[in-house]
C-alpha cells in the first residue's frame, strides 16, 4: 500500500499517528507531498486523488482512499488490534460522536482562521478574509473552553480510553502552533490531557 502524506499536515498527520498507535506504519509506503509546492495539485497527483486532496492511500488491488477519516478507517478493518474506534455499538458511537466534535467543531474552525489570514497561506486561499478568520478564531477558541471542561472529568476524549477522538484532538493541538497558540499550555485540563498523550510515544 502507498500512503501519500505531507509531514507536519494535520490531515496526513492524523493518518500517519493512527497507524503507528497500531503498530502498523511499516505497512505503507510513504511518499511525500508537498502542499506548500502545491504538488497535491500537478496532474500525477490528481491522478491519485481527483479533489487534491492529501493524504490518498492506493491499495494493492488499485484502489485509491482519500478523506483521513475514512482511511482510518480502513486501517482499523484490516489492523482490529489495537482497537481505536470503538468495540461495540456504545464504544463507536461515543468515539464517533467526540471525534467529530473534534474535527468539524476545532479542527474546520481553526483551519479557517488559520487560512483566512496567514500570509503563508495566501496563495492558497483567495481571497483572504478577515472577517471569516474572526470568526473561526472565535469558534476554535470556544471549542478549545468545552474540550478542556470535558476533560476535567475525562482522562479519555471518549470511552474512557484511548482512541481516534484523542488522535483528532492531539493532531489539532499541534496544528494550532502555525499561529503561535497553544491552547494545552493555556488550559489546564486540556494540558494535563496533551501531556499524558505526548508521553504515549503515538506520535512519534
Amino acid at each position: 500500500m502507498k500512503l501519500y502524506h505531507s509531514p507536519m499536515a494535520p490531515n496526513p498527520d492524523r493518518v500517519v499517528y493512527f497507524l503507528r498507535a497500531k503498530g502498523k506504519l511499516d505497512a505503507v509506503d510513504l511518499q511525500e507531498v508537498s502542499i506548500m509546492q502545491q504538488d497535491h495539485k500537478k496532474p500525477e497527483y490528481r491522478e491519485v486523488s481527483p479533489f487534491s486532496q492529501v493524504p490518498a492511500l492506493v491499495l494493492d488491488d488499485g484502489t485509491k482512499l482519500t478523506e483521513s477519516r475514512a482511511i482510518c478507517t480502513y486501517f482499523e478493518g484490516i489492523f482490529p488490534e489495537p482497537n481505536l474506534m470503538g468495540a461495540d455499538p456504545k464504544e463507536k458511537a461515543l468515539i464517533e460522536m467526540w471525534d467529530r466534535r473534534i474535527e468539524l467543531m476545532f479542527f474546520i474552525q481553526f483551519a479557517g482562521w488559520f487560512r483566512n489570514v496567514h500570509p503563508m497561506m495566501a496563495p492558497l486561499e483567495v481571497p483572504q478574509s478577515a472577517e471569516a478568520a474572526a470568526k473561526s478564531e472565535k469558534a476554535a477558541r470556544k471549542m478549545a473552553e468545552r474540550l478542556n471542561e470535558h476533560l476535567a472529568n475525562n482522562e479519555f476524549v471518549a470511552a474512557d480510553r484511548f482512541s481516534i477522538a484523542d488522535i483528532t484532538l492531539f493532531i489539532t493541538c499541534g496544528f494550532c502552533r502555525v499561529m503561535k497558540w497553544a491552547p494545552h499550555k493555556e488550559l489546564p485540563n486540556l494540558g494535563r490531557w496533551y501531556d499524558v498523550m505526548a508521553q504515549r510515544g503515538f506520535a512519534g
